[in-house]
């Protein structure tokens, strides 16, 4: 190979080939996506007054995407901007005081689900295609956020709105249906975008099987 060759096949590996600098602005982008999306009009419900909002549908977004590692990079960034003060939570909120409210057990969670959902992502395209593909991410999200999301946010509700165990799982059960259409919705979107990205997710020099078609 000559030195030409070499290094015309540098650069197009370079290209496909995510950079540190795209990395960091993909988490920059999904952050302030969570924002906007957290920001939207609350639906107030429960017993102690945990609203329905699209943080969730959002926070899945950015694992299923992104992936694991950065997804829960933009998710961090949006938490730790958020109790840093910024007004980036449901309802306009912002600031530490916000751990000792009904909501704490959801936002802790985030970072964890959108975690988890970004190594289902990653599993789930390198092994299905079609349906299957959107059964197993539907599936591995959707566990993601009852085995995080959901019991982090009923013990959340149990401590700072003094509620039995019992009550606040009850209370949680009002968020299920609204959470499995968020998921539906999160899948689907993440499906069309690897579709038109398919190096999205892609790790250094390992590349995910990513569907022709959904």
């Amino acid at each position: 190979m000559t030195h030409a060759d070499s290094t015309a096949a540098a650069g197009t590996a370079s290209l496909k080939t995510p950079s540190r600098a795209g990395d960091i602005a993909l988490i920059a982008v999904f952050a302030a996506l969570l924002a906007a999306f957290a920001m939207l009009p609350p639906i107030p419900v429960g017993p102690v007054g945990v609203p329905i909002t699209l943080q969730t549908f959002a926070v899945a977004l950015c694992g299923l995407v992104l992936g694991p590692w950065r997804g829960a990079a933009a998710v961090g960034l949006y938490v730790v901007l958020g109790l840093l003060g910024l007004p980036i939570f449901s309802g306009m909120r912002g600031g530490i005081a916000v751990l000792a409210g009904p909501s704490a057990g959801y936002i802790i969670s985030f970072t964890l689900y959108a975690l988890a959902a970004g190594f289902v992502a990653r599993w789930a395209l390198r092994r299905y295609r079609g349906v299957a593909l959107w059964v197993a991410m539907f599936l591995g999200s959707l566990g993601a956020s009852f085995l995080l999301n959901h019991p982090l946010g009923i013990l959340g509700m149990s401590i700072n709105g003094d509620l039995p165990l019992g009550v606040a799982f009850a209370a949680d059960l009002i968020y299920w249906p609204g959470d499995i259409i968020k998921n539906i919705l999160a899948v689907s979107v993440a499906l069309l975008i690897h579709r038109a990205f398919p190096d999205i997710l892609r790790r250094r020099g390992v590349r995910p099987q990513i569907p022709d078609a959904v």
